[in-house]
């Protein structure tokens, strides 16, 4: 009965997400996202290829070549790449590939996506959720230095916001100073570590998800890009379950292999990407100059610096939950994509935790405006006049 019970609930909690999901769709003028992947058209040569070869999955000709092009992309040998079936895999199995011990804390910024912690905790460690910089939010490797409890620590993840630049040689000599591994979330920020010089991959495992969401989407997937070869191997190792040349498995591993599926539309989306990528930097700077007309309005630090994403996220003077509702009622979608950082949700209350003034500031005050790749010029002055109204 009480199984019978909980089946039940969770119909009825799959039932009402799904009508969020179609209440969303219709009512919404302005939609937050509208995804778009390559078409039918544009990914059947690469669909074909793997009907030909009859290999779905495993390490196959299409994942091994997106592997060696996203390399190549990002100025790296493919040796300094892995493909991942998504990114939270891929953050827990770059913490053990960097070496993290299991069982020791873990430091993170609690200003965060749920999916940084959930990996912490995948790879069998324990975050402790530490305060952002005001103006970078993110997490600041010389504040860390200072920390007495150094000791106790086995990794540090540093998460870019929404595709913001993170300073990636501080970070590698901060490993090379302390001993900890670092680790780079870098979901969002395919562009940034291909654009912008201070975020080019370095000793420190770099993340970017290729979810549908992000700037470069292939429907689920993620990358870790490291100058550590031995990591990546690494990185593979444990995505396969820890098997690599023999057939018992050697260390804890996950199944994180990339299906030739996903890999297909990766390179179709690696042949639109120069397209895609120029809509996005016309978005954004369209966003930036309409932007300018809010007074007390920032935007995310360093937005539109030579880098894109599929975000458009503000610091607001009034409650970010207050304008979202107004701007809800107006028909245009918007976000509070941390809600009040992950060490307030309920699975992860129970981790230990810094004080976090900077993280409860920019809970209440930050929000993500609508943002897509064929948004268009009329839709962001929508969205700005809405956002003054709602502000006023």
């Amino acid at each position: 009965m009480l199984v019978a019970l909980a089946a039940k609930r969770r119909g009825a909690a799959y039932a009402e997400a799904r009508s969020l999901i179609a209440s969303s769709e219709s009512n919404y003028e302005i939609p937050l996202m509208r995804p778009l992947l390559p078409t039918l058209d544009a990914t059947a040569k690469y669909f074909r290829e793997i009907d030909e070869r009859r290999w779905y999955s495993n390490f196959g000709a299409l994942e091994t070549r997106l592997e060696k092009t996203l390399a190549g992309h990002f100025g790296m040998p493919e040796q300094n790449a892995a493909l991942v079936a998504n990114g939270t895999t891929a953050l827990s199995a770059a913490l053990l590939a960097a070496g993290a011990k299991p069982g020791t804390r873990c430091l993170l910024p609690s200003w965060t996506f749920v999916a940084s912690a959930a990996a912490v905790r995948a790879a069998n460690l324990v975050p402790h959720f530490i305060d952002v910089a005001p103006d970078s939010w993110e997490i600041d490797p010389n504040h860390l230095r200072k920390r007495a409890d150094l000791d106790g620590v086995g990794a540090v993840m540093v998460v870019s916001p929404f595709g913001s630049p993170v300073d990636t040689r501080a970070w590698d000599n901060f490993w090379s100073e302390t001993g900890i591994p670092v680790i780079i979330d870098a979901a969002a920020s395919f562009d940034t570590v291909a654009s912008v010089a201070q975020s080019f991959p370095g000793r420190s495992p770099v993340m970017i998800s290729l979810h549908a969401t992000k700037a470069f989407g292939i429907g689920e997937g993620g990358l870790v890009l490291s100058t550590l070869e031995d990591v990546i191997q690494r990185v593979r190792r444990v995505c396969n379950f820890g098997i690599w040349q023999g057939p018992e498995s050697e260390i804890l591993g996950y199944n994180g292999k990339l299906s030739e599926y996903h890999a297909a539309i990766g390179l179709a989306a690696l042949d639109e990407w120069p397209h895609r990528r120029a809509a996005l930097q016309s978005r954004t700077q369209r966003y930036v100059v309409e932007l300018e007309r809010l007074t007390g309005v920032t935007m995310l630090p360093r937005y539109g610096d030579g880098w894109v994403s599929t975000y458009c996220t503000v610091r607001l003077p009034a409650n970010a939950r207050d304008v979202a509702a107004r701007m809800s009622s107006m028909r245009i979608e918007t976000r509070r994509w941390w809600q009040k950082g992950v060490s307030a949700q309920a699975a992860y209350r129970d981790a230990p935790h810094d004080d976090l003034p900077v993280t409860a500031e920019l809970a209440e005050h930050v929000l993500s405006l609508p943002f897509f790749h064929d948004m268009s010029d009329e839709q962001i002055v929508r969205v700005i006049d809405c956002l003054v109204e709602a502000l006023s």
